[in-house]
């Protein structure tokens, strides 16, 4: 049992570094979803939450286009 876990926390170890990519997108298509149903709002909300969690990823600068973007409007 003990090997079982040592297995799996290894295994975990090597899985999660890479969720925070995949979360900082899932976030930024859920946001542009936002804007299609013209829910500029939430899209804001997201775009920040990307910035703020995501800070080092692709997505946060996208992210801060699309805020500077929906501000100008």
């Amino acid at each position: 049992m003990k090997y079982f876990i040592l297995i799996f926390l290894l295994i975990l170890n090597f899985i999660l570094p890479g969720c925070s990519g995949d979360r900082a997108a899932e976030l930024y298509d859920t946001a542009k979803f936002e804007e299609l149903q013209n829910n500029r709002e939430h899209a804001l909300k997201l775009y920040k939450e990307i910035i703020e969690k995501y800070p080092d990823s692709s997505y946060a600068v996208k992210a801060e286009e699309r805020l500077s973007q929906l501000r100008q409007k």
